[in-house]
Formats: structure tokens, C-alpha cells, sequence
């Protein structure tokens, strides 16, 4: 088994501030990272800013600003969420970035020297907010569905094309060879479903009068790259490709994670690009699913964006943590509701964890013992836990985690120490919940860092005594 693994998050467009969907699909990638690294793995997570195409050209136009100028500002406002949340990214790319302009133009002439990219003229309805052309069949009265509230442009030039079609035999063979190659199934169904219904070549170009900012396509300075096809190619840019020793070599393919509405982006324009480059497939490709706020969906035009850094801010990085991979099952959408984060935040974080740790540290400070604590002390938690996690179940994971919390607060209460007379045996209960607490947090620290960081090292240190409040209760208002 090799000891490198490398994850990669998309790269959110610039044009709006980071919401809790990225921040949702940001902590996942790091609660994988941060598992591997705990499995003793050399780990590399990127993640980074998509910065091109028409929605950034028409932003900093509509603000009358430089364009670079604006993808500065944006991108430090993602840029901020490692911070905010406690990501353990080790990259963070900008497709702006000048490594990547040249590894994007590499792979541009190895596509072409394999005769996939022609030119030629064609008109397309085209959807600025995914970024994406769009077919009668997959528009809903007439409008993108993922996009309702925009009007279609329709393109009508002459571009380069990538032969796409060229490629749906050796799609559909990734797929049937690797059964796993996109979470959940019936994700890997739908991609599936969507390659066998006939593919179709899509423009990889625009001409650079109407749209300049993008990536100069090599040798033909009146266009400039689609912004798909620049931006997918970071997943290896910032491996240092194409220098194919170093990183790339070590360790490329990886393991990708999206959004459900870039399911065909990631598991077979992406594919079909690597095929056509002569580069090895990714690893694999997670989809998550999508959140809404209150129950709606959430969009710039109902003002009900979750702001992820105010609500660390507020509230601790760990308590958004901890409700975005708690609630939010970890491929299916979810919802959220500031009420039901408060309620999670008092009954599982304050009432449980931070309870269970303030009892205990006073009961073992007022005995003043010293409690005999190994490590991966429960073999049959740690290899449920490591099966979840090896099948990317982080919800369940975090789940089972809790679990052992929860049955070691009813241990506690049912034990009873502080009624306890003797001793040795009052010790040994709290021995033995210190035990099952240490346990958990060994494994709950990928979930929630900064909290199970203060536990352990608080427990840790000798002489024990009381810890301070982890997580002060919300008041009703």
C-alpha cells in the first residue's frame, strides 16, 4: 500500500463570497486528509479558486475593476476558510497562477498532437452560471435548472472542439472496471446512463473579442480557453505537472471530491481529457450532494446564504464542523437551519462532549491520581471506525463515534462515582471513562481538531485538573 495519497476539493468560482455548500464539501476533503495523515500517509490537499470565464469577465466589468484586481480580492476571501474552519490544506491553487497557465497550454498541445481538439463553427444555447452549453433536452421552460433565474446566452462562433465522442467506449470501460470509481452508486449509474446515451464533442474555446479572460490557447492568439477545460487541469498542475517526477510521480492518481452538479465535469469530460493527454485516470471521484438553508434553496437573490467564516466566528470552526458532518449526510443533501444547530450545538456538544470532559477532569482533579491511559486501547472501535472511513461513511463514522461518548456519559452517571466510597474502585470507573473518552477523541479529532486537541493534551498532562468550558451553552433568546 502506498504511504502517499493525494485529495482534491473542486475550485469554487470567484464570482460570489464562499458559501456553506463549499465550506460542507471543504471539511469533508479535510476530515479524509486528516485520517490519512492519522494512518501515518505523506498527504497532499488542494483545493484553490477557479478564476476565468464569462461570470468573472462580466463581474469586474459590472464593478468597473481590473479583472485580476477582483480575482485578488475574491480569491483571499477562500483563501480565509483554512483559517476559519481549520482546514489542512497543503495547496491552494489559483488558475490564475502562472504554473498552471503553462501546465493548462501543455496540456492543450498533447490533446492536440493526439488529434482530439478541431475547430469549427456552431451555435449553442450556453449557461453562464455553470459555465456549461446546454441541449433542449436538458433545459427545464426553457432555463438551466440549476440556474432558473438567468437567461441563456446563445453562442454563435467559430471555436476549438474537444472529440469528446472519441471517448465513450474507454469511459464506459473505466466504469465497468471499476465499480468503485465514483460514490456513491448511483452516482456512477448516472454518469453512466448519461456516456452510453451518446456524447457529444463540446468547445473547449471562445474567440477572445467577446470574451478575453481566459487562458491563451497555443498558437491561435484570437482565442482564449473554456473555462473547464483550463480549470480541471489543476488537479495536477499543482502537482507540479508537467515536470512528471516529484510530486506528480509520487502521488498522482488521487482521489477527487465534487458536488453533485459536477458529477459529469469530474467523472467523464475530466477522464476523457486525462485519456486523451496519456495521463493515468483519477483514483477516484467522492459526490456530494446539496444543502439548502431553512428548507430553501440557497441563492443570492432570497439572501439566505450561511456564511461560514461569521459562523465560526460566533460560534467555534468546530461547532460548524461538527454540524455540516453530523446532519449533512455525507453524499446526500441536507438542510440547514439555524435552529437545529443551536439545538445540536447545546445537546451534543455542550451537554455530551464538554460535559463528559468537565466531569471527569474535576472528578480525577479532586481524587489527584494519576490514570494509566493507552492509546487504541478498544481494537474493535478502532476497526469499525477505520472501516466506515475506508469507505469514505463519514457521517457513520462520526456517528459511531459519538456513540462511545454517549456510552460513556451513561457509564458515568450509572456508576456514580462521586457516591462511591472506596478508593481503588472509585478510580477505576474514571479510569475507565477517561479510557473510553481518550479513545474517542483519537478518532473524533479528523472530525473536530481544535476541541479534541485541548482534550487530549488536557488529559494528558499531569496532574490532571479541570478543564475549562469547551463549549458554553447558547442562551435562548
Amino acid at each position: 500500500m502506498s504511504s502517499k495519497y493525494y485529495i482534491t476539493t473542486t475550485l469554487p468560482y470567484i464570482n460570489s463570497d464562499p458559501h456553506v455548500g463549499f465550506a460542507a464539501e471543504l471539511i469533508k476533503a479535510d476530515v479524509i486528509a486528516r485520517w490519512q495523515r492519522l494512518l501515518g500517509k505523506e498527504v497532499i490537499f488542494n483545493t484553490g479558486t477557479d478564476e476565468h470565464g464569462l461570470k468573472i469577465y462580466r463581474k469586474a466589468k459590472d464593478l468597473n475593476i481590473n479583472v485580476l484586481d477582483y480575482c485578488n480580492k475574491a480569491s483571499e476571501k477562500f483563501a480565509e476558510l483554512k483559517d476559519s474552519l481549520n482546514i489542512s490544506y497543503d495547496r491552494f491553487i489559483r488558475t490564475t497562477d502562472e504554473n498552471h497557465i503553462k501546465a493548462a497550454q501543455e496540456f492543450w498541445k498533447r490533446c492536440e498532437k493526439n488529434g482530439d481538439i478541431y475547430k469549427k463553427n456552431y451555435k449553442v444555447k450556453y449557461c453562464v452560471g455553470c459555465e456549461l452549453e446546454k441541449t433542449e433536452s436538458e433545459l427545464v421552460d426553457g432555463k438551466c435548472p440549476w440556474h432558473p433565474n438567468q437567461e441563456l446566452d446563445i453562442i454563435d462562433e467559430e471555436n476549438y472542439f474537444f472529440r469528446f465522442s472519441k471517448y465513450q467506449d474507454k469511459l464506459l470501460k473505466l466504469y465497468e472496471e471499476n465499480p468503485e470509481f465514483v460514490k456513491p452508486k448511483h452516482r456512477l449509474q448516472e454518469i453512466k446512463s448519461f456516456v452510453k446515451s451518446g456524447i457529444n464533442d463540446f468547445s473547449i474555446s471562445r474567440l477572445k473579442e467577446k470574451m478575453p479572460w481566459g487562458v491563451p490557447v497555443p498558437g491561435d492568439e484570437s482565442q482564449v480557453m473554456y473555462v473547464w477545460f483550463d480549470a480541471l487541469v489543476n488537479y495536477i498542475s499543482t502537482l507540479d505537472w508537467p515536470n512528471e517526477e516529484g510530486d506528480f510521480r509520487d502521488f498522482w492518481p488521487g482521489l477527487q471530491v465534487a458536488g453533485k452538479d459536477n458529477l459529469r465535469q469530474q467523472s467523464a469530460m475530466w477522464q476523457a481529457m486525462l485519456m486523451s493527454a496519456g495521463i493515468e485516470n483519477s483514483k477516484k471521484v467522492l459526490v456530494f450532494g446539496f444543502l439548502t438553508s431553512e428548507g430553501q434553496k440557497i441563492s443570492k437573490s432570497l439572501g439566505n446564504n450561511i456564511n461560514p467564516i461569521e459562523y465560526s466566528q460566533k460560534y467555534g470552526e468546530d461547532a460548524l464542523r461538527y454540524y455540516l458532518l453530523e446532519q449533512i449526510p455525507t453524499y446526500g443533501d441536507g438542510d440547514f437551519s439555524v435552529s437545529n444547530f443551536e439545538l445540536l450545538y447545546n445537546s451534543h456538544l455542550a451537554n455530551e462532549l464538554g460535559n463528559l470532559a468537565s466531569r471527569l477532569s474535576n472528578l480525577i482533579a479532586k481524587e489527584d491520581f494519576d490514570p494509566n491511559i493507552k492509546k487504541d486501547s478498544d481494537q474493535e472501535f478502532n476497526e469499525n471506525i477505520k472501516e466506515l472511513m475506508d469507505k469514505y461513511e463519514l457521517q457513520f463514522a462520526l456517528h459511531a463515534i459519538w456513540q462511545k461518548i454517549r456510552q460513556t456519559n451513561e457509564y458515568l452517571t450509572k456508576e456514580a462515582p462521586w457516591k462511591i466510597e472506596d478508593k481503588i474502585k472509585k478510580q477505576k470507573v474514571l479510569e475507565f471513562s477517561l479510557q473510553s473518552l481518550y479513545d474517542a477523541c483519537l478518532k473524533l479529532q479528523v472530525f473536530i481538531p481544535s476541541t479534541c486537541e485541548k482534550i487530549l493534551k488536557h488529559f494528558e498532562a499531569r496532574p490532571i485538573e479541570k478543564i475549562e468550558p469547551l463549549f458554553p451553552k447558547i442562551k435562548n433568546k
